[in-house]
């Protein structure tokens, strides 16, 4: 099997780097005589139904029993409070400069005792849908919070005969199971807003006012990410799709962006059905540095509600609904009300049945690797042809916050931030990806491109304008040209997006874009003790940038 919860006696030593003080205090309270163990998905179902507060709409569930569900099944709505949306400021990573392990290893006892008297459920699920890659994961989380347990395991692959028999023939890794314990109603005294604590080399988690379930499929995602990394895979948070071809021939492009960027609408499109295409997943998958074939790490879509009005198509494959409202339709049936009407970042699961052409994993290696950014520098498309430039492109992806994240006060939503490889969940130094996907472009000849979904300049790319790129990326119809004296940089001429590399206010745009990405590098070399630096090369290519704006 891939991952290990059962051990012999003999191995359960101090001494065994699977355990740790966090693990065993996390671990432990998943047998407590106050934990239910929840077997099966309906189960799962009833539960959440029948939990106070739920919503039971009048939508059925498309399909329910190729879901593990029963007829009749309707879709579910929950909502949070205030908060709907991660809280990047309540993560805590075991192992990261100036973070007490022994500090957190007694808030984590607290935080258990804490739970004494709940009533606890317990489900699992595999994370990874192919014999590859296959991680088993645990989550741990009291009563009046079934609709998220409920929503993890829809999400991710909720266990069946099928799986057991795929889990016991997958690569086994030298690593334990995931474990992670939520209390949502229980806050640590030292973090009044919650609490969101990493042991990633022990692959567990505590959850403490974590209300939002985004934080515990991205919590999930957090330590299957850091498995993956550890066992020869790229972790990629972004989309991945192929383009088949009547000749034979086949076009894989993966897509890296955070939540708002595009990812999603660039992975689903069809280009109006002229070709045949399948997908691996739009948010989470690993690419094996072996022989660069993929694996989508879920079976589920977890999606914005924003761009979908009540009666659109789409919503036939919703399951559960988070954080929108409801209201009656002409027949008095509830339904449910979208487009961030009631608050930003309307949620939903949506079932595997969204993309009839979905597969688990893409055998052939991908053939490129889109960043998708929103820097205003930069045109509508440009080619990466060194592969330390395209590497370096990716740890420094510029791009801007959106309503998936809770920001603190005084934030900028639309400040252009750095965000390496799309990925905000990386609990393993920098390096890791920038050297992993270094590989991908050097050794694979993979080929790099930068999309920007933003504004070019002060002009809004329209999303056509970007389909179309794509599409013509994977039929080979796009023609590149040299971006004034950059030697590694190409753009495509398209009207009203033409870069004008000797008007001086672009140059000093280029200019404060790599200057961006060079603080951004040198940060990094004391930031959390130097954990992030890259290798000196990283900053040498972007010097070398600098010196050709205006050679």
């Amino acid at each position: 099997m891939a991952t290990t919860a059962n051990y012999r006696r003999e191995d359960i030593r101090k001494d065994n780097p699977i355990f740790s003080s966090i693990r065993t205090t996390i671990e432990s309270t998943f047998y407590g005589n106050n934990v239910i163990k929840v077997s099966s998905l309906s189960e799962a179902y009833k539960l959440a139904e029948a939990s106070s507060g739920t919503i039971v709409t009048d939508m059925p569930v498309h399909r329910p029993t190729e879901l593990g569900l029963d007829e009749g099944s309707k879709i579910l709505l929950f909502n949070d409070g205030e908060i709907t949306g991660r809280f990047a400021g309540a993560r805590v990573i075991i192992g990261e400069n100036n973070v007490d392990e022994g500090q957190f290893a007694g808030i984590a006892r607290e935080a258990v005792f804490h739970t004494r008297y709940k009533k606890l459920y317990h489900a699992q699920v595999v994370i990874g849908l192919h014999e590859d890659f296959m991680v088993k994961a645990h989550l741990l989380i009291q009563e009046g919070y079934e609709n998220t347990m409920y929503s993890w395991m829809l999400n991710f692959q909720y266990i069946t005969e099928e799986y057991i028999k795929m889990y016991k023939n997958s690569t086994k890794l030298p690593e334990g199971d995931i474990y992670i314990l939520s209390d949502p109603e229980y806050y640590p005294p030292t973090h009044p807003n919650g609490l969101a604590l990493f042991d990633p080399q022990h692959n567990c988690a505590l959850l403490c006012g974590m209300r939002y379930f985004g934080e515990h499929k991205k919590g999930t995602l957090t330590l299957a990410w850091g498995i993956a990394n550890r066992n020869g895979f790229a972790s990629c948070h972004g989309g991945m799709k192929r383009y088949n071809f009547s000749n034979n021939e086949k076009y894989t492009i993966g897509v890296f962006g955070l939540s708002g960027s595009g990812k999603s609408t660039l992975t689903h499109e069809k280009h109006d059905g002229k070709y045949d295409i399948t997908i691996l997943h739009d948010d989470a998958y690993v690419i094996s540095t072996k022989d660069g074939s993929s694996v989508a790490l879920e079976p589920s879509y977890f999606d914005k509600t924003q761009d979908y009005p009540t009666d659109h198509p789409s919503n036939k494959y919703l399951i559960t609904v988070q954080n929108c409202g409801v209201t009656l339709d002409d027949e008095g049936k509830k339904v449910i009300v979208t487009e961030d009407l009631r608050n930003g970042n309307g949620r939903a699961v949506k079932s595997k049945l969204w993309a009839e052409n979905r597969i688990d994993k893409i055998d052939e290696p991908v053939d490129s690797i889109a960043w998708l950014m929103k820097d205003a520098t930069i045109p509508p498309i440009v080619k990466i042809t060194n592969p330390v430039l395209a590497s370096v492109m990716g740890a420094t992806l510029a791009t801007k916050r959106s309503t998936a994240e809770r920001l603190a006060n005084g934030v900028d939503m639309n400040a252009l931030v750095i965000e390496p490889y799309a990925n905000p969940f990386r609990t393993y130094p920098l390096k890791d990806d920038y050297n992993k996907f270094k590989e991908l472009f050097e050794n694979r000849n993979v080929e790099c491109y930068i999309f920007n979904t933003g504004h070019f300049l002060d002009k809004k790319i329209p999303k056509e304008v970007t389909l179309k790129l794509l599409e013509d990326i994977a039929t080979k119809k796009i023609e590149f040209k040299k971006l004034g004296n950059f030697t590694d940089i190409e753009y495509v001429e398209i009207e009203g997006f033409t870069p004008d590399m000797e008007n001086t206010e672009y140059q000093k745009m280029w200019l404060s874009s790599i200057n961006y990405r060079k603080e951004f590098l040198n940060n990094m070399e004391t930031f959390k003790g130097g954990r992030d630096k890259l290798p000196q090369e990283a900053l040498d290519i972007l010097e070398k940038l600098e010196k050709e704006v205006s050679k």
